[in-house]
């Protein structure tokens, strides 16, 4: 299995800033709040800033793990990688199969969205149109298949542009919000405490709807092989995406808890934002809002794209899929097998929702269940850092908590919501979230035997890794000498 930087990928063209940029892109603050703010609020009521914030705490946990393991592997297959150098070759397939099926989900979720909102912008009625709305998003979904095939730089410039003008809006609402004298209530600090949550479950509930809304920012491991630097900046660069995509969600949570009566906001649905900006500016507010989830939508579909495919990307170079999955575009560095078979598989699913009203009603099932495959491959992460860094971790109380504790309940938090949201789905929505991991041991048992050297890995040992190559400080690089059984007069 390869664990070396770059095989073709267009190295060095990202820095910090164009990382943390894609890491709020991945996220999709203002997609995220329409798709969720009605119905956390209605789950948990006045709680729901309370939910936001203690399911940051796990989420930052997880950010932390993916930092430390990419420190130590760079590769465009992130957790994929990582986990079956750790824990179990099949367990790393499985997490980088998660990632796939859960964002080839996420591709037609976003997509038809986001035609939606884009005729709503100029006329309500053409919204309604399922055939309309279906060619728009398809059409939003082609020009972002060919940004990202065209490679990083470009991928980034075009997510300046959307990102920049979705968080001008956000962040002008938000003053807006502050400035306003008359609300439905007064801001309470006990919204950020545990008391509105009726009990273990109430809580338990707010949690299934509020940890996805951190979804995305993982894109930045994916980038790791196109990132300058990037053993410490794609980890730094995910923290701050979670830190602003956190203090932007907080904010409208609380906006809308104070602005908006519980019946608006249960009428309103996913159009809460709109709802919203209609009340901070009526006349104007809410079509800004409206131009600002749907941008958010087609950043956060580019986003998923360089995350499927340069998960497909690894998976092919390292001959667990078909290896022309990992063929490169000799002019523009990207694998554009991958990003080929990607479109077209989301296009025929878009056929097929706008022609089968019966795949209309599985898809919106297939969305629920994507939560059970993000928490396994987010869960799988927050193992393997403690297994990767368990001959260093008594080097500093900084390492024992960063690299250990902390991504360790994350890890937990993340496979006690999938255990939760098992009992909280339908039997179809099951179906489609274990069955699509399921789906995975195919080409996982194939692959194995035709001898692909990714089941015959490297182990990753970040104690043999500090001792030989990437020393960070001297304590630790003693500790992981010694743990060699290395001299440490060094």
């Amino acid at each position: 299995m390869s664990n070396s930087r770059g095989r073709g990928l267009q190295g060095g063209a990202l820095g910090l800033f164009d990382t943390v940029v894609m890491a709020v892109a991945g996220s999709a603050p203002a997609y995220s709040l329409a798709a969720t703010t009605a119905v956390l609020v209605s789950v948990v009521g006045v709680a729901s800033p309370a939910a936001l914030l203690y399911c940051a705490i796990p989420m930052i946990g997880i950010a932390l793990a993916f930092g430390h393991l990419g420190r130590i592997d760079v590769n465009a297959g992130a957790g994929y990688s990582w986990v079956g150098r750790t824990l179990h070759p099949f367990l790393g397939f499985i997490s980088g199969w998660a990632l796939v099926v859960s964002a080839t989900i996420f591709m037609l979720a976003g997509s038809l969205p986001a035609g939606a909102m884009t005729l709503a912008l100029f006329d309500e009625d053409l919204a309604g149109g399922t055939g309309a709305a279906t060619a728009v998003g398809a059409l939003w979904f082609l020009v972002m298949l060919a940004v990202v095939l065209g490679g990083a730089r470009l991928t980034v410039r075009a997510q300046l542009l959307m990102s920049g003008v979705e968080l001008i809006i956000l962040v002008l609402f938000v003053g807006l919000a502050l400035l306003r004298s008359d609300s439905a209530r007064p801001f309470d600090w006990s919204w950020l405490g545990f008391g509105h949550f009726d009990g273990v479950s109430g809580f338990a509930s707010g949690a299934l709807v509020a940890a996805f809304c951190y979804w995305g920012w993982d894109v930045t491991g994916n980038l790791s092989e196109e990132t300058r630097e990037s053993r410490r900046t794609t980890g730094r660069a995910a923290l701050i995406g979670i830190a602003i995509v956190f203090l932007l969600y907080e904010a409208f949570v609380i906006a809308v808890n104070m602005i908006l009566t519980p019946r608006q906001i249960q009428e309103s649905g996913a159009d809460v934002l709109a709802v919203l900006g209609e009340e901070i500016w009526p006349g104007w507010g809410g079509r800004l809002l409206m131009l600002a989830v749907m941008l958010s939508t087609v950043a956060t579909l580019e986003a998923t794209l360089i995350q499927v495919t340069r998960s497909l990307f690894a998976m092919g170079r390292d001959r667990t899929m078909p290896s022309a999955l990992g063929r490169m575009h000799r002019r523009w560095n990207t694998p554009w097998v991958a990003i080929t078979v990607v479109g077209t598989v989301a296009l025929a699913m878009f056929l097929a929702a706008n022609a089968l009203g019966s795949v209309g009603d599985i898809l919106a099932e297939a969305i629920r269940a994507m939560g059970l495959q993000i928490a396994v491959y987010y869960g799988l992460a927050g193992i393997a850092v403690v297994v990767a860094y368990r001959g260093v971790l008594l080097s500093s109380p900084k390492r024992f908590l960063l690299g250990g504790v902390w991504p360790l309940f994350g890890s937990l938090f993340m496979f006690l919501i999938f255990v939760e949201s098992l009992g909280e789905m339908s039997g179809a929505s099951i179906a489609i979230g274990v069955g699509g991991l399921a789906v995975g041991l195919v080409p996982m048992f194939w692959y194995r035997r035709r001898g692909s050297d990714y089941y015959r890995p490297a182990r990753l040992d970040a104690a043999r890794v500090i001792a030989t190559e990437y020393v960070p400080d001297r304590r630790a690089a003693e500790a992981a000498r010694v743990h060699e059984g290395l001299p440490t007069d060094f």
